[in-house]
């Protein structure tokens, strides 16, 4: 018996974060490792080229995301990995599916609103019908579950919405894909604890591959909270709290168990074990990464494997989707 197909990716815009290792990497590594699924995941090129981008970068950032797979412990043998754009049947699904698709849905985005919000000088159309790109990454692979966490929810459940529609007026041709929810508290910025982590503000960005100096200064001048107690209080104490989740995150204990350690203890300390805790769990990764990105060729290779195991599954499901519309 056949697993169920689970689908998801990451755009290549530059370095990760750790709030994306712990919204994202690390869980697709936790679902491929699970053996109950049948993995798609893809490098998001095409999603990436609607903020501004530089086309000089595109491919070493493409290249950069797949290291951070591969070292991350995702595993060609295990998932298929793979560009977007190497299985164009994404974009033409899409097409099709933004002729069922009604614009009220659209205008009802909120990343939308966000994003334009954060681009005012570059609000393209492909911002716009971003989810129906998206719906159709997750029904050209008849993805069942997709990963993901509370703000992308919306876009899942256009993604449903259109199977839906597409089945009704055409008969049935898709699985509605059901959300595999993320467990991970939001990483926020060690400069403005207010904020979530962003590439767009690198001093309060902790990414996964810092060299171990580097993290250990970024932490030892991370906003703090007024008073001295440590304890978990993210409407109180967010600079205390962010740093708790962090290390409770990365050191499998909870929350609780680590406030209570750090009882008595002052803020410079919880600091220390901080970095202390983030440069020992990412120095395998460090590692690994630093290896991978040395054998650009080995990369390819990898990601062209994986481009033709999904692209066997995406011909076949267009063929079924134009004979269904009469193409």
């Amino acid at each position: 018996m056949s697993k169920p197909v689970l689908v998801s990716g990451i755009q290549p815009t530059g370095r990760l974060h750790i709030g994306n290792y712990l919204g994202a990497l690390k869980n697709f590594v936790a679902l491929q490792n699970s053996g109950k699924y049948d993995c798609y995941f893809f490098i998001a090129d095409y999603h990436s080229l609607t903020e501004n981008f530089d086309p000089q970068q595109k491919q070493e950032q493409i290249l950069n995301l797949a290291a951070d797979y591969l070292a991350a412990g995702l595993d060609p043998k295990k998932s298929k990995i793979f560009v977007q754009s190497a299985v164009p049947e994404s974009v033409e699904l899409a097409k099709i599916l933004e002729t069922v698709t009604p614009f009220g849905e659209l205008q009802r985005m909120t990343q939308f609103k966000d994003k334009a919000s954060t681009q005012k000088e570059n609000i393209n159309v492909g911002l716009f019908t971003y989810p129906v790109l998206m719906a159709a990454d997750i029904l050209l692979y008849d993805a069942k579950f997709v990963p993901v966490g509370e703000d992308q929810l919306q876009h899942l459940e256009l993604a449903r919405t259109l199977a839906r529609k597409f089945n009704t007026r055409f008969g049935e041709t898709f699985p509605e894909p059901q959300a595999v929810m993320t467990k991970t508290a939001r990483v926020m910025s060690l400069d403005d604890p207010s904020k979530k982590m962003s590439k767009s503000r690198p001093g309060g960005c902790l990414f996964i591959d810092d060299a171990p100096e580097i993290i250990e200064s970024k932490v030892r001048t991370a906003v703090t909270d007024s008073g001295n107690e440590i304890k978990y209080d993210p409407k109180n104490k967010p600079g205390i709290s962010n740093m708790l989740g962090m290390m409770s995150a990365v050191s499998g204990k909870s929350i609780e168990e680590l406030a209570d350690g750090f009882s008595g203890m002052n803020y410079g300390e919880l600091k220390h074990s901080l970095s202390d805790y983030l440069i020992e769990y990412f120095a395998p990764f460090r590692k690994k990464k630093l290896a991978l990105i040395k054998k650009p060729v080995s990369l390819k290779s990898a990601l062209r494997a994986g481009a033709s195991k999904a692209k066997k599954s995406a011909e076949k499901k267009m063929a079924e989707v134009k004979k269904k519309i009469g193409l």
